[in-house]
């Protein structure tokens, strides 16, 4: 693990409190209902992305590997330190000194790296190469424009 981020990455800054109104409840993503009365509460986006402030870093995704699993170029990744990568996480790793964000598959002692697109083929490790896992992406942020 890092104990610093990697190039590119934005620190948490645990001093720092976005303070965002909060609607009570759902909203459809179909037809729409009857408006109700909705209670606003403020929250901070902190509180409710970040698990681990101090092991916490935010990263820009590029490309389109991980699509299908909705991740788009562009996106914001949550990447979390302090976790432990476990079978099926999307993770950010450092290959031989490049980095990737990819899902974690480890099955019968045999570790891959899996696109989640399924025009990438999956990185498989050879003798001499090194990975690193540099954290697990707990979030992302889309920006629309």
């Amino acid at each position: 693990m890092y104990s610093i981020n990697p190039p590119g990455a934005i620190a948490f800054s645990p001093g720092k409190t976005i303070r965002i109104a909060w609607v009570e409840g759902t909203v459809p993503a179909g037809f729409p209902s009857p408006a109700a009365d909705f209670a606003v509460k403020r929250h901070d986006l902190n509180e409710l992305l970040i698990t681990h402030p101090a092991a916490t870093f935010m990263w820009r995704a590029r490309g389109l590997s991980m699509i299908d699993l909705g991740i788009a170029d562009g996106d914001i990744l949550v990447v979390n330190r302090a976790l432990n990568a476990k079978h099926g996480a999307i993770v950010v790793a450092e290959i031989d000194g490049d980095f990737t964000v990819k899902q974690f598959w480890r099955r019968n002692g045999v570790v891959q790296l899996r696109a989640g697109n399924a025009t990438f083929p999956p990185i498989l490790f050879r003798d001499g190469q090194t990975m690193t896992i540099c954290g697990v992406v707990t979030a992302t942020i889309k920006i629309f424009k």
